[in-house]
């Protein structure tokens, strides 16, 4: 680095710590959001870096983001994408590709997921023409059970997809071996979970594969982002290709004949040693993030064990304040987890003198942010009114959730002053209506 560019950033460091607001919190008029970045002076000079140098495509921030996620994550493979939506979308598609003979997945295939969830979670699985089979979830745990699971398994089911709900882990260990016993692909939707364990082992490394997003509310950020992250070498290549175009070839943006033989190949009807850059074996996408959000990601990563655990001792303390409160019913960990959580999720007991609308409009003239736990049911979204898909049982819990329950946030952001005042904000609203 030279002096000039290592002035800038130092320069970049001194101006972060100087535009920072530091007045006091004020309650009732500061914001408490219920989720964000948490950006610091090194984060900024990590993006200046990387303009300096002009590196406005995926190139070495992405690689080498990519390999240490991947050994952060306990996998063999991480590919970058620009969103997690992006990775669920790789996901599910590369389960369809040709290239995994009888595994594949086919139009009107059946993929097991929850109902009460984020729409891109199910969405790939309708955008590849595969059926989606919805299941009800828990009101404590907010996940799906593996015994749900194996209830829901029909002659075309093929796989399944499942988000750790805010957090806290369904039962992978049992909805895995569930899948090997009837040979059934698993994703697991980690956007929420980074960082949790189920039985002492990471989520994330019990399906075929993970994903992961690093948008602003997620546990790291890159302002947009998103990997897909797979043990499986195979996958991994198919996953790759349908993020770069379909094509077939696996050279990096800047690098030729990396397999030594870029025109000794013949492949479908094309002439022999046509230019393998430009052979495409999937009908894939461009889906790449750039080196930019890499260096964001990279600077980001070195604080993913203090940004976990603020959040699970932000976590801990609201359960506490608010564990006496009437009405309410309050999470709990998947027994066997120790969730690195995205949100703290409440309630309101149906049979409650007011109504889950009345504390959230409370609570949000006090400027304490608040989201609904995502969609509720799908199924009762206009989205979905005219597509197919199979129930199976009933969704009472997540028609529950879609009138009863929101969450409050857990990110490293908040302070214990902000922390207790939703406590007393909670505690005063219940308490006015005994």
């Amino acid at each position: 680095m030279s002096d000039r560019a290592a002035h800038i950033l130092d320069e970049v460091r001194k101006h972060h710590l100087d535009i920072q607001d530091d007045r006091a919190f004020v309650p009732g008029v500061t914001e408490i959001w219920p989720s964000g970045a948490v950006l610091d002076e090194n984060d900024r000079a990590a993006l200046v870096e990387a303009a300096l140098d002009m590196r406005i495509a995926a190139g070495k921030s992405s690689r080498k983001f990519e390999s240490s996620f991947a050994r952060r994550m306990k996998r063999r493979k991480a590919h970058l994408t620009n969103s997690g939506s992006s990775a669920n979308l790789l996901a599910i598609t590369a389960l369809t590709s040709p290239q995994l003979g009888d595994r594949r997945l086919r139009p009107g295939d059946e993929v097991i997921t929850v109902a009460a969830g984020f729409p891109t979670t199910v969405n790939p699985i309708l955008q590849n023409g595969l059926v989606p089979v919805f299941v009800d979830i828990d009101l404590h745990t907010y996940n799906t059970t593996a015994e749900r699971i194996e209830k829901a398994i029909g002659p075309r089911t093929r796989a399944v997809i499942l988000a750790h709900a805010l957090g806290n882990p369904f039962e992978v260990a049992e909805v895995a071996q569930l899948a090997e016993e009837h040979d059934l692909l698993l994703i697991e939707d980690s956007c929420d979970a980074v960082g949790t364990t189920y039985n002492g082992q990471l989520v994330g490394t019990f399906g075929d594969l993970t994903t992961v997003s690093f948008y602003p509310a997620h546990h790291l950020t890159m302002g947009e982002g998103g990997c897909v992250l797979t043990s499986n070498l195979a996958l991994a290549r198919i996953v790759e290709s349908l993020r770069d175009w379909g094509r077939d070839c696996w050279c990096e943006p800047g690098e030729n004949d990396t397999c030594r033989k870029r025109f000794g190949y013949q492949m479908g009807t094309l002439p022999a040693g046509y230019d393998h850059k430009y052979i495409f074996s999937h009908v894939g996408y461009n889906l790449k993030a750039t080196d930019l959000q890499a260096a964001l990601g990279l600077a980001q990563l070195e604080k993913l064990d203090d940004f976990c655990a603020a959040r699970r001792r932000n976590w801990s303390r609201l359960r506490e304040g608010l564990a006496d409160v009437p009405w309410l019913l309050l999470p709990e960990p998947t027994p066997g987890s120790d969730p690195s959580w995205f949100g703290f999720v409440i309630t309101v007991d149906p049979e409650a003198p007011f109504h889950r609308s009345e504390l959230v409009h409370f609570l949000e003239s006090r400027k304490i942010g608040t989201r609904r736990l995502f969609a509720g049911n799908l199924t009762r979204h206009p989205a979905y009114s005219d597509r197919e898909f199979r129930v199976s049982g009933t969704l009472t819990n997540s028609d529950i959730v879609t009138e009863h329950t929101f969450w409050v946030g857990v990110y490293p952001g908040l302070t214990d002053e902000m922390l207790d005042y939703i406590i007393s904000s909670v505690s005063d609203f219940v308490g006015s209506h005994r």
